[in-house]
């Protein structure tokens, strides 16, 4: 990535996390029921995503004072949410073959952050035939053994066979690359996100993975962006951070920023930017978040970052 490349990257993603820290309170979880919220992962999902932005740039080792200061406060914010764990304990707890749990609360302990309880409840879960037996499409199962992972678990009879979760995506089968969808294309970032860590482990990618995507990735990228689908696009971009030998096009990056606007925000597509803050935040908060990851991830591979947790929460 060269220094112009790089400078793009990082205002890109800071502009999109400044854009979510000024407009958290759009994501606070509503006034119903606490068992409605347990029994529905929607209401917190907005939450769970910018957790995982805030955890990146927190674990990073390239942000500056002021992403880290901004950063740590979404966290924090996103962590009062959801009862500083207490809800993800009870959604585990009633629903333990759900994903989301699992998911979500990796990215705070990215962040330092820790419930001992869940923590207790995860260890056992994990290492029920029922959590490895569970018919999730492939990407999901590799999401749980990166949380997994990411928590501490994965080892001893919680172990995941990765090789195998692997084989059993779309992406690990190397297939013909022209007959990618558009969900697929989403199947196949998060095949590479949750191998890699988001990055923070690209030589976890298969070999034969990384070459298909190196020479793929331009393509799809390119397809994607001429559909006006610029979420899926940066998604792409970050797998392209997350390969062994990091993949960029600077035509992206300025692309991308082109379609930023100058208070952050990140468009889905290509369709009208309307509404209300609140009704920005719902639907735009998605692809502002995956600018926030690829702005840092890829800074980061660039710079050659520690990728370790910044200073631990409470």
């Amino acid at each position: 990535m060269s220094p112009a490349t790089a400078q793009t990257a990082h205002a890109i993603g800071s502009r999109a996390l400044a854009w979510l820290h000024a407009n958290r309170e759009h994501g606070k979880l509503s006034d119903c029921p606490r068992a409605d919220l347990v029994d529905d992962a929607d209401a917190y999902k907005g939450l769970g995503e910018s957790a995982l932005a805030a955890s990146l740039v927190l674990r990073s080792g390239v942000a500056g004072t002021a992403e880290l200061a901004l950063a740590r406060e979404l966290l924090e914010f996103c962590w009062q949410q959801v009862d500083n764990g207490g809800l993800l304990y009870e959604r585990l707890l009633r629903h333990p073959l759900k994903t989301d749990p699992m998911e979500t609360y990796a990215h705070f302990v990215r962040g330092g952050y820790r419930h001992p309880q869940f923590e207790r409840l995860a260890a056992h879960t994990v290492t029920l035939r029922s959590t490895h037996a569970v018919e999730h499409v492939p990407n999901r199962r590799l999401a749980v053994a990166n949380s997994a992972r990411v928590i501490g678990l994965d080892h001893g009879p919680a172990a995941y066979d990765w090789a195998a979760l692997t084989r059993a995506t779309w992406l690990g089968a190397t297939p013909e690359p022209w007959h990618i969808d558009w969900l697929t294309g989403y199947g196949v970032t998060h095949v590479a996100f949750h191998l890699t860590d988001w990055g923070r482990l690209p030589d976890r990618l298969p070999a034969e993975l990384a070459e298909y995507l190196t020479r793929w990735l331009p393509v799809w990228t390119e397809i994607w962006a001429e559909c006006g689908q610029w979420d899926l696009m940066a998604e792409l971009m970050i797998v392209g951070a997350c390969l062994p030998e990091p993949w960029t096009e600077t035509d992206d990056w300025q692309r991308l920023i082109g379609l930023q606007r100058e208070d952050g925000l990140v468009p889905r597509d290509d369709q009208p930017v309307e509404g209300d803050p609140a009704e920005l935040f719902d639907a735009h908060q998605h692809p502002t978040v995956v600018a926030v990851v690829a702005g840092t991830v890829a800074l980061t591979r660039a710079l050659g970052g520690a990728g370790q947790p910044g200073a631990a929460g409470p």
